[in-house]
C-alpha cells in the first residue's frame, strides 16, 4: 500500500491553520533519536491533539494517560497488539498533546537493532511503531523518561531536509481523516497506509 493510502500528497503549506501539536510533529521529523544503544532519524510520526482529539488516548483523562497532562518531553509508552509504541508529550501542560513516533532510519547501533528485531531488510528495521520501539529497545519500563535530558534515550538535533507531506492517521476509528501524519518523502522506512475498517467519516 501507498504511504499516502491513496490520496493525494499534501505539503503543510497547504494545511492553513495548522494545530500546534502538528508543527511540533514536523519539528520532530529529521530529528535523531538514540534509545538504548541504538541511534535513528525519525522519518514518520502521527500528531495527536490529546483533549481536543477524540482519537487521542488523553481525550478522555484515566491512570494510562494521565503522563500526557504532565510536562512535555516526556516518552508515554502503551501496549498495542503485543508491542510497544513510544510517543513524546509536546503539551502544553493539561492539553496533553503527544507525537507518536511511527517510523525511523537506523544509523547507528545496526548490530543490535537486528537483535532485537532479528532478520529483516534494513530499511523495515523500525518501520512501523511497534517495529520502532522494538529496534531501539522501547518498553515500559520507559515510560515517563526526559527525552531532552537522556542518557538512556535522548532526542537530538534536527537535520535539514525535504518538506515533510501528510496524510490521514493510521488505524484510527475518530477523526480519521485529519492530514496529522507526516513522513519524509521518499523515506522507504515510512509505513503503508491503513485505515480503520470502522473509521467515521
Amino acid at each position: 500500500m501507498q504511504p499516502n493510502g491513496g490520496l493525494r500528497y499534501l505539503s503543510l503549506a497547504t494545511l492553513g491553520d495548522v494545530n500546534d501539536v502538528v508543527a511540533r510533529a514536523q519539528d520532530l521529523l529529521g530529528r535523531t533519536f538514540r534509545a538504548h544503544g541504538v541511534t535513528a532519524v525519525i522519518t514518520e510520526v502521527e500528531a495527536y491533539g490529546g483533549i481536543t482529539d477524540p482519537a487521542s488516548h488523553a481525550f478522555v483523562r484515566t491512570p494510562r494517560s494521565e503522563i500526557m497532562y504532565g510536562p512535555s518531553g516526556r516518552l508515554y509508552v502503551y501496549r498495542i497488539h503485543g508491542h510497544h509504541a513510544a510517543n513524546i508529550v509536546t503539551g502544553p501542560q493539561e492539553v496533553a498533546a503527544a507525537v507518536l513516533l511511527r517510523g525511523a532510519r537506523i544509523i547507528d547501533g545496526l548490530d543490535l537493532a537486528y537483535q532485537r528485531r532479528g532478520v529483516v531488510p534494513e530499511h523495515q528495521l523500525a518501520r512501523g511503531p511497534g517495529n520502532l520501539a522494538k529496534a531501539l529497545g522501547i518498553t515500559m519500563a520507559d515510560r515517563g523518561s526526559d527525552v531532552t535530558a537522556g542518557p538512556a534515550i535522548i532526542l537530538g538535533e534536527r537535520a535539514i531536509g525535504p518538506e515533510p507531506l501528510a496524510g490521514p492517521r493510521v488505524g484510527v476509528r475518530r477523526a480519521a481523516d485529519r492530514p496529522w501524519r507526516l513522513w519524509l518523502p521518499d523515506e522507504p522506512s515510512v509505513s503503508a497506509y491503513r485505515r480503520h475498517p470502522r473509521a467515521e467519516p
